[in-house]
């Protein structure tokens, strides 16, 4: 490719070369420099380089920076700004070359002599195209390299992005909790004035609560325990009084008909109500509840022990005296041992009864 300048000092060359030119030659000369001079005024590509830094891409007029250049940021915003740069400058490439043929093909038309090319002049230009092709192939080499590089580094980039986003919602949630923190805090100290419970006196005061409580529940069991023996007292008492009550009863009835029959002796009645005093007195201090005859043979003796009653059956041979045998419910069986069957064999009653009794009140 010949440049303008170079086809001008040509021309001179071969100008004074010929001192014999004539004048036609000359003028045409000068013409074919004026001509030059209007198509370098013309060419576009003198502007193509303010043009290109100029020029603004579809899309992007949001990634503008304050000073003006690209702020692009999101890979997928660089890869269409790459594709549009490829394709304007592949343009510009074509309407380069379409000018520079026409340039040559005006400039081959107006000359009234065909312009001298020699071979040293094509080896020049061969030489020339062919380190301007190897700096071209370093220079794809390079950016295709950097497009693997920026391809490879996408994957990344978009992960740190979206990690970024969700560390920005994360930190305005996290600011919004503390804000609401803080005017909580706010709240509470305006409704809770100076002097305040400071966590050394809680402490102390959660401590004094606790000992409180476990005094209480102590107190609780004992006021339980009251509770329950109190009710077993009135339970014991209940039943004294339904027994005393049947006693006075069967007492007053026996009163009713003694006084509705006719007493030859007038000391019965006090005889009796001696009896039953002291059958009542000997009930309590032998603490006897109850003594019932089953059967002519057969007597049920009831004592309370220990608050538990003990029950004492004995069978008497019929017609006579003899202790045939014994019951005995209430007391385990170890703690009376043989005392039952000895007592039975000498036919002590009294014995017999004492001396259960007396296991019993060990036991």
């Amino acid at each position: 490719m010949t440049e303008p300048a170079s086809i001008i000092a040509l021309t001179a060359s071969r100008a004074a070369g010929y001192p014999n030119s004539s004048a036609t030659d000359l003028t045409a000369s000068r013409n074919l420099q004026a001509t030059l001079d209007d198509a370098k005024a013309r060419l576009q590509i003198v502007n193509a380089r303010a043009e290109l830094c100029a020029h603004t891409w579809d899309g992007i007029e949001e990634w503008v920076g304050e000073d003006g250049a690209l702020g692009l940021k999101d890979p997928k915003i660089v890869e269409s700004d790459v594709q549009a740069q490829i394709s304007f400058l592949r343009k510009l490439k074509f309407l380069y070359l379409e000018q520079n043929a026409k340039d040559k093909y005006v400039k081959t038309i107006v000359s009234d002599d065909a312009p001298l090319v020699t071979p040293r002049l094509n080896e020049e230009l061969r030489l020339r195209n062919e380190e301007k092709k190897t700096t071209l192939r370093g220079h794809k080499g390079k950016l295709a390299e950097r497009r693997d590089d920026l391809r490879a580094l996408a994957g990344f980039v978009e992960e740190d992005y979206k990690k970024a986003q969700a560390l920005t919602l994360q930190a305005s949630t996290l600011s919004q909790r503390i804000l609401d923190a803080r005017l909580s805090l706010t709240r509470l100290r305006q409704a809770h004035p100076h002097p305040r419970l400071t966590i050394t006196t809680a402490n102390q005061q959660l401590d004094d609560q606790v000992a409180e409580m476990q005094a209480l529940d102590t107190e609780l069991a004992d006021v339980n325990e009251k509770i329950a023996t109190v009710r077993e007292k009135i339970k014991v008492g209940t039943g004294e009084v339904e027994r005393l009550r049947v006693v006075r009863a069967d007492v007053e009835k026996a009163v009713e008909i003694g006084a509705g029959e006719r007493v030859e002796d007038e000391r019965v009645v006090g005889l009796y109500d001696w009896f039953s005093t002291m059958t009542s007195t000997h009930h309590s201090l032998l603490s006897l509840l109850s003594a019932h005859s089953e059967s002519d043979n057969e007597l049920r003796l009831t004592y309370l022990v220990h608050e538990c009653e003990v029950c004492i059956t004995l069978l008497f041979i019929p017609n006579t005296r003899r202790l045939a045998e014994a019951r005995v419910e209430g007391v385990e069986e170890n703690a009376i041992g043989d005392v039952v069957d000895a007592h039975i064999m000498a036919n002590d009653v009294s014995g017999l009864v004492w001396s259960v009794l007396a296991r019993a009140r060990a036991g």
